[in-house]
């Protein structure tokens, strides 16, 4: 059977009018965009954190062949059950071209779902700051990756990540700014103030602003 299109969560075309109305800048690049913006929220938070950590400061390409290499290692379906992924040596793992310190955050996430951690219904309920606090006593686990999780994986609708270098860059080249850490920081959420409550939606299409033809980490498992 052909696999669909996830369908857009009901806030997402009020989310779209919303955005071209507030940001006339935005709005011209969005228009921009060959590819809409599509969600692809989904109750494997166990997996989705998994991907964050082996994306981690690395290119895109990288990090799908890592993965690849990495899910073959557990047969016969490719799932990394934490149970396997808590038995497998350091050396097994480092041939998937994994680092040791990888190795020891996805080993730490495999531990939090092994006791019931990363459970969707309950986590799917916080708020940000609850959501992020819970997140980061993982170990490796920081506040960029819950905002990738709360916008990819549960495709929250109100998330922004002042400190995400592909946020940086579209928003220096659209709006011009010549700012640096805590003063970027400060003026790109001044300029996200009339986004709300549609940021991670605007988000998404500052991504695809630098490339717009593929998806934002597609090659993640994650059709933004």
């Amino acid at each position: 059977m052909e696999n669909l299109p996830t369908p857009a969560p009901h806030w997402h075309a009020a989310g779209l009018a919303h955005l071209t109305q507030a940001d006339p800048i935005l709005a011209q690049a969005i228009a921009k965009v060959t590819t809409p913006v599509r969600p692809a929220a989904h109750e494997d938070l166990y997996l989705a954190l998994l991907r964050a950590i082996v994306s981690q400061q690395i290119s895109t390409k990288a990090a799908a062949a890592i993965w690849r290499r990495f899910t073959a290692l557990f047969r016969p379906d490719g799932y990394p059950e934490p149970r396997e992924v808590l038995r497998l040596e350091e050396d097994e793992l480092r041939e998937a071209g994994l680092s040791r310190q990888k190795i020891s955050y996805l080993k730490a996430i495999a531990d939090y779902q092994e006791r019931g951690l990363l459970d969707y219904e309950h986590l799917s309920q916080l708020d940000e700051e609850a959501f992020t606090k819970h997140l980061t006593a993982i170990k490796g686990v920081g506040r960029w990756t819950a905002q990738m999780l709360q916008m990819f994986a549960l495709d929250q609708p109100d998330v922004f990540s002042e400190g995400d270098l592909g946020i940086q860059n579209a928003m220096r080249k659209l709006y011009g700014l010549e700012e640096t850490g805590r003063a970027l920081h400060k003026k790109m959420l001044a300029l996200a103030e009339p986004w709300r409550p549609y940021r991670t939606l605007a988000c998404k299409y500052l991504w695809r602003s630098l490339d717009p033809t593929p998806p934002i980490n597609a090659d993640l498992g994650w059709d933004s």
